[in-house]
C-alpha cells in the first residue's frame, strides 16, 4: 500500500465512530489503523469526558492527543504532557446553580475535570454517561469542590428547559455559553463561552502541521459544527441530524451501524483492510 497524504482523520464518538451499543467494530478498528498505518494521524475529539473515552483510544491503540469535553480539554491520556491544555469556568457558577436548583427544575448537577467528577446525585436514567450510585468523595458540595471545573452539566425538566438557559445567559452569558444536549436527554451543558471542537481540532492541526485541507472530520449532532466546518473535507454520517447534513461536503452511505466511517474511508483513502 502506498503512503498517502498526510491526513488528521478527526473522529466524533458516539454516533459516528461507536455503534448503537457503544462499541467500535472490528472493521472500524482494522481501517483506522491501516490509516495510521499509511501516514495519517487519527484523533478522537468528542464531547465524552476523557473517563469515559480512555477505553476507546486505548482499544484503537492511539498515541495522537485526544480531545474531550467538545474542544475545552486536550491531553495525552496516561501522561503528563507539557502541551496539554484545559478552559474551566468559575467554581461560583457551580454554587448558584445548585443554590436555584429547585426553582431552575434542575434534577441533575455534575461537574466535571480531567480528573475532577461530582455530582449531587447518582441518575438511574441509563444513558450511561455518569453513575447510577455515587462514591462518597463524588457528592457534589461546597466543600467539595474545590478546583474550576471544566464542564457543567444538568438535568432539567423539560418545560424549564428555556428559562434555565435564559438563566445562565443572563447571569453569566459573558464567561459560559449552554448547549443542549442531541437526542431525547433532557440535558444541558454549560462550559467557556467561544471554546468548541474546532478549538480542539485548530490544536491538533497546528500540533502537527497538518493544513485545513488535509483535515477530515467525521460528525453526526451539532456539537459537531464547528469542527465540520473547520475541517477541509467534513463528511457526516449517514444517520446524522439534518442540518450537519446539510453543512458537510459528504455524507457517507452507511450509518454509524453499518461502518460507515471505516467503509468511507476504505473508499476514499483507498484502504485495503482485510475483513
Amino acid at each position: 500500500m502506498s503512503t498517502i497524504t498526510k491526513k488528521l482523520i478527526a473522529l466524533d464518538l458516539d454516533g459516528t465512530t461507536l455503534n448503537n451499543d457503544g462499541q467500535i467494530s472490528a472493521r472500524t478498528k482494522a481501517t483506522l489503523n491501516q490509516a495510521i498505518k499509511a501516514g495519517c494521524v487519527v484523533s478522537l475529539v468528542t464531547g465524552r469526558p476523557n473517563r469515559i473515552s480512555e477505553n476507546f483510544y486505548d482499544e484503537l491503540h492511539l498515541n495522537s492527543p485526544m480531545i474531550n469535553f467538545n474542544g475545552n480539554l486536550g491531553i495525552l491520556p496516561h501522561q503528563n504532557w507539557p502541551r496539554e491544555y484545559q478552559y474551566t469556568i468559575d467554581k461560583e457558577i457551580v454554587m448558584e446553580l445548585l443554590g436555584k436548583s429547585k426553582q431552575l427544575g434542575l434534577s441533575l448537577i455534575a461537574v466535571e475535570g480531567r480528573d475532577l467528577f461530582l455530582a449531587n446525585k447518582g441518575i438511574k436514567s441509563g444513558f450511561g454517561f455518569f453513575p447510577s450510585t455515587l462514591k462518597t468523595n463524588q457528592i457534589l458540595s461546597q466543600k467539595s469542590l474545590q478546583d474550576n471545573p471544566i464542564s457543567i452539566t444538568v438535568e432539567v425538566k423539560p418545560e424549564l428547559k428555556a428559562g434555565l438557559i435564559d438563566f445562565v445567559e443572563k447571569q453569566f452569558g459573558d464567561q459560559v455559553e449552554v448547549s443542549p444536549w442531541g437526542g431525547p436527554h433532557p440535558i444541558v451543558e454549560i462550559a467557556t463561552k467561544g471554546v468548541h471542537k474546532s478549538t480542539g481540532l485548530k490544536f491538533l492541526a497546528d500540533y502537527y502541521g497538518i493544513l485545513q485541507q488535509d483535515i477530515i472530520a467525521f460528525g453526526d449532532e451539532d456539537n459537531d459544527r464547528t469542527m465540520m466546518s473547520y475541517a477541509g473535507k467534513s463528511v457526516a454520517m449517514k444517520n446524522a441530524i439534518p442540518s450537519i447534513k446539510a453543512l458537510a461536503n459528504d455524507v457517507t452511505t452507511y450509518t454509524n451501524e453499518e461502518d460507515g466511517v471505516a467503509r468511507y474511508l476504505q473508499a476514499h483513502l483507498d484502504l485495503a483492510v482485510s475483513q
